[in-house]
């Protein structure tokens, strides 16, 4: 696991957090009009390209890897963190009232608990 992408991961999930909290709190639904809630939609965006890296470094060095990885979980945690914010953001555009964005946050708020278990099992190979 490369740390930089990591710690990217974890800011950019944070900010998305505490964005769609400020959307639920104005009670703007996702996808209306606006930076405010268009935004966060391009935050995710943003933070799935970053996903999708990870994915592929992922990969690639558990392919190189000589560490006592479980291959399987180490890459359906990297398929589960890919899956979460689309998930989450087809759900928080469908739902067209203030919980639209909680919906999305919660999506935010799983990705790091899924990048602290691929850093448990790359650490500690379990």
């Amino acid at each position: 696991m490369v740390s930089l992408v990591t710690y990217v991961v974890v800011a950019l999930s944070v900010i998305g957090v505490f964005w769609s909290l400020l959307l639920v709190a104005i009670r703007r639904p996702v996808g209306v009009d606006g930076f405010l809630d268009s935004g966060v939609l391009a935050l995710a965006i943003l933070l799935e390209l970053v996903l999708v890296a990870q994915l592929i470094v992922g990969i690639v060095q558990l392919v190189g890897t000589d560490r006592p990885v479980n291959g399987i979980t180490f890459i359906g945690y990297l398929v589960a963190c890919l899956l979460m914010l689309p998930m989450g953001g087809f759900w928080s555009l469908i739902e067209r009232s203030r919980w639209g964005p909680g919906i999305l946050g919660v999506a935010f708020v799983v990705i790091p608990v899924l990048i602290l278990r691929l850093s448990t099992i790359w650490n500690v190979g379990g």
